[in-house]
């Protein structure tokens, strides 16, 4: 049987690549990064499953409200197709992506995806497309031929995931969808060699600050109050107090340490001869479990009551915070049942650790429910321009999904 179930999926590998080339072709950037959401991109997955002919499934739509979005609500798809057992083997995998970044940078338009020898290259190829469109034919690959599912498949194909599923599986979960008994795999991580199964993932804590100051002509500066280095003051001390106080480590995680990352920065003023009033800039930070977010946030308002009193300027400072969960163990029959299929597929014995964070599994994690993260996906390419995925990784990741529904068989 198990023979069966890989020559299916292989079978399909062009069948999928011109799915997954469709589907990204197709923007589904937040509307809060300046795109206007998943519901394009819901319309065509929708196209693409009926005309997969797949029998006896049931599909429902997801809304949750955004005022931000042209339709005023995001939505999610959610597909289950019944198996011999009514516990539920659930991936979920992301429908959103985030922005193309510096067009520049490309050497194609990120949403007309091309395939250059082994490669599929597009925005979204990579994060979370390969997974979502394998799922979907690991799926098809079982009716193919002929095959019952040991679990109940549901497949959901979630939005809001690149900016902290606010809109997404935060609320969602909250909802009648889930089960204790789940078996949840969320293929948004992994590596080249598909042998890193995360069980662990470190808090998310993001620092939003608007330094507002007075904006003047840079030949009288005193007739102002210098916004930007305010700000780059406050991003220095902010930067240093945290890696100082944080040096704890854990091995389990890769990298084995709390980060704490200076990101993004807003546009402040037209010209140079400009002194700015307003200055916005942002954090990005991943604490290990262990650590006090409250002590973090403690020093941080320190620092900008120390600046805010140095400077002149005023400070508003906005807070994300997404802390960790228990861990799954590599003993639950979520993360056996995947170590057996991945061994089956590729060959090779997996490891189980922990990484910076942000997937889908915290918020099973936080109910209770033990959830992995595992993809055979090329490191290093997601939120890069020139995005890509081996189209190999796509059938493997079909393969390796269809034997994990297929069970114990």
């Amino acid at each position: 049987m198990k023979n069966e179930i890989l020559a299916s999926a292989g079978r399909l590998e062009h069948a999928m690549t011109e799915a997954l080339i469709r589907l990204c072709s197709v923007p589904a950037v937040s509307p809060h990064s300046g795109g206007t959401g998943e519901d394009a991109k819901i319309i065509e997955l929708a196209k693409i499953i009926d005309e997969l002919g797949l029998k006896d499934i049931t599909i429902r739509v997801e809304h949750v409200d955004d005022d931000k979005a042209p339709s005023g609500r995001r939505p999610s798809l959610f597909l289950e197709y019944p198996g011999r057992k009514s516990r539920r083997l659930c991936i979920l995998s992301h429908i959103d992506v985030v922005p193309e970044g510096d067009r520049s940078a490309w050497t194609l338009d990120p949403f007309k995806p091309e395939v250059r020898g082994s490669r599929i290259y597009g925005r979204g190829v990579s994060d979370n497309g390969m997974c979502l469109t394998a799922s979907l034919f690991a799926l098809k690959s079982l009716q193919d031929a002929g095959i019952t599912p040991e679990y109940t498949v549901l497949l959901a194909f979630v939005a809001d995931e690149e900016l902290g599923s606010h809109y997404g599986l935060e609320q969602l979960i909250e909802r009648d969808i889930f089960r204790a008994d789940d078996l949840v795999l969320v293929p948004d991580g992994g590596n080249d060699a598909g042998d890193f199964i995360e069980v662990a993932e470190k808090a998310v804590w993001r620092l939003k600050f608007t330094v507002t100051g007075k904006q003047s002509h840079a030949a009288y500066p005193n007739h102002g109050i210098n916004a930007c280095r305010a700000a780059n003051i406050l991003a220095c001390e902010v930067d240093r107090a945290l890696h100082e106080r944080f040096m704890q480590a854990n091995d389990v995680f890769d990298p084995p340490f709390s980060t704490f990352e200076p990101t993004k920065r807003a546009a402040n003023v037209p010209a140079v001869n400009i002194v700015p009033g307003r200055e916005v800039f942002e954090f990005d930070c991943r604490v290990l479990p262990g650590e006090s977010l409250d002590e973090a946030e403690r020093i941080v308002r320190g620092i900008v009551a120390d600046v805010e009193t140095r400077t002149g300027v005023k400070v508003e400072l906005e807070i994300d915070r997404s802390d960790a969960a228990e861990p799954t163990s590599p003993e639950s029959d979520v993360c056996k049942l995947l170590v057996k299929s991945v061994r089956e597929v590729l060959g090779i014995e997996t490891k189980c650790g922990g990484v910076g964070g942000g997937t889908f599994a915290v918020f099973f994690r936080r109910k209770g429910i033990p959830a992995v993260v595992w993809a055979q996906e090329c490191d290093g390419v997601a939120h890069q321009p020139d995005e890509y995925t081996e189209i190999a990784y796509l059938v493997n990741n079909a393969k390796v999904f269809a034997l994990m529904m297929a069970g114990d068989k």
